[in-house]
């Protein structure tokens, strides 16, 4: 059994996640949560949200919005930088979260709380009930299929105008105050809180999932699916379940760009939603979840103020920075950082 396994955690830690009676098993699984223990790093997560209210106070609303960003990435990362499946239609999953959420206030609730929950329920049933036709495919074909289904929910949202607004969106709900104290005020402060702690807590949520045994065997899929397969490993609801996750954790994105805003548009299952989340992990690194904070943050700062400089040429420094990302920095800026330490 050794002699099977030991060639495993030489080629690909993660695929020696498997669970095993040898002692080389356990060695392999206690080094990889070394690996990803808790580190100093994360701790100055809270000190940039701490600095993001203090320093960005007359801009709340575009530091909100960079919190979504880094949720809608941390999915998008589970999915594609953990198991490796390629997605260019992931904001299907965002634009569900999003009309869920805003649904759920105007029929249901405005409870805040309550309504992202059943947000991120909605966006891991059309992730799981979509998985199992995405998963079995590889390359172009799996691209494709998510394309696809983001396409049809797209034009559903136009068809069924009466329930989603079609083009003119969906508004005029309300969001009752947070633990029935605090209020969304128009200077976004209690918005942006909202946003900090769901981050935080979804951030520690991915960061638990990605160093348990199934995290591990995730990430031996995708480094080997085969040697996986021969190993006894189910792969393919270990995929499902996997992009179940990241589909709720993305329409948590989106039920709380809703409930923040208080408006939702079909721009939010658009192609172009998805393109950005993609742009962000390829900018931040994929396979290491700061690789989210990176690319969220770059994106969203730098395409605010290059459209304030040049409103028609402002994708031009996106495109230059992702192509000196891409040659100089090919693991992202996370990985970059981490080769000059």
């Amino acid at each position: 059994m050794t002699s099977v396994v030991s060639p495993v955690s030489t080629a690909a830690p993660a695929a020696a996640a498997v669970p095993g009676p040898g002692s080389a098993d356990r060695g392999v699984v206690a080094a990889s949560f070394l690996l990803q223990r808790w580190r100093w790093a994360d701790l100055a997560l809270l000190v940039l949200l701490l600095c993001g209210y203090l320093f960005a106070e007359r801009h709340l609303a575009l530091a909100t919005s960079v919190l979504v960003a880094i949720v809608f990435a941390l999915s998008l990362d589970l999915a594609q930088g953990y198991g490796g499946i390629e997605t260019l239609g992931h904001a299907a999953f965002f634009g569900v979260g999003a009309y869920a959420a805003a649904l759920y206030a105007t029929h249901v609730s405005p409870e805040p709380l309550s309504g992202l929950a059943v947000a991120g329920a909605c966006a891991a049933v059309v992730g799981a009930l979509t998985a199992f036709a995405v998963v079995r495919a590889h390359g172009l074909t799996q691209i494709m299929l998510t394309l696809a289904v983001a396409t049809v929910l797209y034009e559903l949202a136009n068809v069924f105008k009466g329930i989603t607004g079609g083009d003119d969106g969906l508004g005029g709900f309300d969001v009752a105050p947070l633990f029935g104290r605090f209020a969304f005020d128009l200077f976004g402060h209690t918005g942006y809180w909202y946003a900090a702690g769901v981050l935080l807590v979804v951030y520690a949520l991915c960061k638990a999932l990605v160093n348990t045994p199934f995290g591990l065997v995730v990430q031996g899929i995708r480094e080997n699916p085969v040697r996986m397969r021969m190993l006894g490993v189910p792969v393919v609801p270990r995929l499902v379940t996997l992009y179940a996750v990241a589909a709720g954790v993305a329409g948590i994105a989106g039920g709380l760009a809703a409930q923040v805003n208080r408006v939702v548009g079909m721009d939010a299952l658009s192609f172009t939603a998805s393109a950005n989340v993609l742009v962000m992990l390829a900018l931040g690194g994929t396979g290491r979840l700061y690789g989210a904070f990176f690319g969220a943050i770059v994106f969203v700062l730098l395409s605010d103020r290059a459209a304030v400089i040049n409103p028609t040429y402002w994708l031009a420094a996106l495109g230059v920075l992702l192509i000196l990302v891409v040659r100089f920095a090919p693991r992202g800026l996370s990985g970059g950082l981490k080769g000059l330490r």
